[in-house]
């Protein structure tokens, strides 16, 4: 990959100074002993107790038994490319208006685990630990007709992929499972925990999968080839690389590319956390800016997406029966556009009533805007943007289908066409789309999957109790290596991304370069 690429991205503001050891003692629940969901739910109700007044869950050490966690890393399980077909298709349109809509698009189904699947925790991270990853997925295809949506090549079902299930197997479990064989040198497919449909509304939802038999998972991917004769012909691969470079606070930097489409990805993941009531409230931590996407070739090349995030609740927590909702906005802005107009976009999550089911309504608008202006960062909200910028409007519901049209101030179509609604994605018909990893005789000691196996293992054979064990002793030699650096007088340096962060848009060193165009040639 060419070093300008990854140049683009620049920090030019203070290095943050990151305290390696957390300020307050450990929020920790001790193991009732009972693995049931009554266990859980005693376990999780004592969580919340203690946890009740803390300003920011997130950035306080807590320790849980293994038995509370799923046996997923947390570098694995966050990435923002549940469909990374459609982040590949981003620079796709030689039109500008297009490829903010296909900007849009991917914003609603780069989370997809959240809309079929149940809320997890994996574990934690340790400061130095990464995980990287590639899917091969054929392009999306397009109709004659512009305003209609994309045509998908995978997971979906309308075509080959696995059937809806209802009930929530545990395919990323057993993928890392069935991965783990020292001889082995197939590669593993992961990201399918969360891809199951279910019937059931979000209040009686399952808190934990359904154990499924190695066989019956053998038939689900054999099902989710990812061409229709289970080759990696005429596909595309995105490469994804993230690395833990802080503890407390717990920071996470990424990057994901897609060279034959020129299209990259970088960000911060840092959340902040409260319990309020009965939900816990997620916003993004004070190095998180958002996802910042670039074009570096093409119809769009020198294009800039910066897409913010919103603020999240994890629901039913007493009840054990987590469901997430959304709200406030998402806004999308695209700089460096070499064409007369520049577009933003402003997504505005509905709040949810105190009473009944929710609903998880949302509307929005793609509207034009003056980059020398600062005019435009005031519009936070649909009704905030003057109708005569507003080039196009959408609404839905963002767990299934989003609906838009132009309006009658967009001059590049007829008054007669303004009125018709498309379909801008249907996320019931979508489904998490598999990333390809290493299998781990290939695997670094830190890199996530190697790293956490011993705790991994323990949990897919139901001995929690020493997978605890296991679980605890890689953070007490996290807790060993930190005060070794502290007696030394030694800083941790990131390996893969430099250290200034302060952007939120971080850099790519040589290794991670190198990383990055390993996992480009990777052939499992």
């Amino acid at each position: 990959m060419a070093n300008s690429k990854v140049d683009l991205i620049s920090t030019t503001h203070a290095v943050p100074v990151i305290d390696e050891d957390a300020p307050d003692a450990a929020i920790s629940v001790p193991d009732s002993g009972d693995t049931g969901e009554g266990g859980k739910l005693k376990m999780i109700v004592q969580l919340v107790k203690k946890s009740l007044g803390v300003k920011d869950i997130a950035a306080m050490r807590l320790s849980l038994p293994a038995s509370l966690l799923e046996p997923l890393p947390n570098l694995e399980y966050w990435h923002y490319l549940d469909r990374p077909d459609l982040f590949a298709s981003i620079n796709d349109s030689d039109d500008a208006f297009e490829r903010m809509l296909a900007v849009v698009r991917f914003t609603f189904t780069k989370d997809l685990k959240f809309v079929h699947g149940k809320v997890c925790k994996p574990y934690n991270s340790v400061l130095g630990e990464h995980f990287r990853s590639h899917w091969d997925v054929p392009p999306v295809r397009y109709s004659s007709d512009p305003t209609r949506p994309p045509l998908f090549g995978t997971h979906t079902t309308d075509t080959h992929s696995a059937p809806a299930s209802t009930t929530a197997l545990p395919l990323e479990t057993l993928s890392i499972k069935s991965g783990r064989s020292e001889h082995s040198s197939k590669s593993t497919r992961s990201g399918l925990s969360l891809l199951s449909k279910t019937k059931a509304s979000p209040s009686t939802a399952p808190t934990s999968p359904q154990q499924a038999p190695d066989a019956e998972l053998a038939g689900h991917m054999s099902s989710l080839s990812l061409g229709p004769d289970g080759s990696d012909s005429d596909t595309v691969r995105v490469v994804y690389i993230t690395e833990q470079v802080s503890h407390h606070p717990p920071i996470s930097a990424y990057y994901a590319t897609c060279p034959a489409r020129s299209v990259e990805m970088t960000g911060i993941d840092q959340i902040s956390a409260k319990v309020s009531g009965t939900t816990l409230r997620v916003t993004p931590g004070s190095y998180n800016k958002g996802i910042f996407i670039n074009i570096t070739g093409g119809a769009g090349e020198g294009e800039r997406y910066h897409l913010t995030h919103p603020v999240a609740s994890v629901n039913g927590i007493l009840r054990g029966s987590f469901y997430i909702t959304v709200a406030d906005s998402t806004i999308i802005t695209c700089t460096g556009g070499k064409g007369e107009e520049s577009y933003r976009a402003v997504i505005e999550y509905k709040e949810e009533s105190w009473l009944g089911r929710a609903h998880f309504l949302v509307e929005g608008v793609i509207h034009t805007y003056d980059e020398d202006s600062t005019e435009h960062e005031g519009w936070t909200k649909v009704k905030h943007v003057p109708q005569s910028r507003v080039v196009a409007v959408f609404d839905g519901c963002w767990r299934s289908h989003i609906r838009w049209r132009r309006t009658a101030s967009s001059s590049s179509v007829s008054l007669s066409s303004t009125s018709e609604h498309h379909t801008l994605v249907d996320l019931s018909k979508l489904q998490v789309v598999p990333k390809v990893v290493r299998p781990l005789e290939k695997q670094p000691p830190n890199e996530s999957r190697k790293l956490w196996d011993s705790v991994t293992t323990k949990l897919l054979n139901k001995e929690y109790g020493e997978a605890t064990k296991h679980k605890l002793a890689i953070e007490q030699r996290q807790r060993d290596e930190a005060s070794e650096r502290k007696r030394k007088g030694e800083e941790f340096i990131p390996h893969y991304f430099e250290k200034d962060i302060s952007s939120g848009a971080p850099v790519l060193t040589a290794e991670g370069r190198k990383a990055v165009q390993e996992e480009l040639e990777e052939r499992c």
